[in-house]
């Protein structure tokens, strides 16, 4: 009987093993968040992006639960026009030099069939942490071709109000204070700690 209960025992705990959250590793070469400002109250549409982010992911598969926490580095804004960044990064509108990131923590929620349609966190931007949902468009994960570890993907989409965060430049002009923010966002499953030590 014993003899029988052993094999049982180890499945048991590859199966725990398997369903063991797994972190990954925000890729900061392929992961931009970006968003689009109106521009004297429908002129036109302004649109920038954070050329530096950082973060990771953790996702139970098994569980169908995960987190996300991501860190954009403010002084990297890019709209295409270095007058602009300027202006972006100065007291007026992100004001930089005294909140030089902005924060996303938040759950993956609304799941289907195992794969989540949301993310319900909050956005630490300004100084100022309000609730933030992200809507997720895509969500992928599959084995990377070249780095022979488990990746993952998503394109994820929400709108808010920049004047709850204390950006109100323009409000007196007519600009619209609603933003849409989009992330692009790919993560790579850490290398296990194990493996690291084991190199020369």
């Amino acid at each position: 009987m014993k003899k029988h209960l052993l094999p049982l025992t180890l499945l048991g705990l590859c199966a725990t093993a398997n369903a063991a959250p797994v972190t990954y590793d925000i890729e900061p070469t392929h992961t931009f968040p970006s968003f689009e400002a109106d521009h004297f109250g429908g002129m036109s549409v302004w649109r920038g992006k954070f050329n530096k982010t950082s973060g990771k992911l953790v996702i139970d598969k098994e569980g169908g639960s995960g987190s996300v926490d991501i860190t954009i580095d403010i002084n990297s804004i890019d709209y295409g026009l270095d007058a602009m960044n300027a202006k972006a990064r100065s007291p007026e509108l992100f004001d930089a030099k005294k909140f030089p990131k902005a924060y996303y923590k938040g759950t993956f929620a609304g799941y289907t069939n195992g794969v989540p349609s949301r993310v319900d966190g909050e956005l630490t931007l300004h100084g100022v942490t309000k609730p933030l949902t992200l809507t997720l468009n895509s969500v992928k994960c599959m084995p990377h071709p070249m780095l022979k570890r488990d990746f993952c993907g998503a394109d994820a989409i929400a709108t808010l109000n920049r004047d709850d965060f204390g950006i109100s430049a323009g409000k007196d002009w007519g600009f619209k204070m609603d933003v849409t923010l989009r992330i692009q966002v790919e993560a790579v499953a850490a290398k296990e700690k194990a493996k690291e030590k084991a190199k020369p």
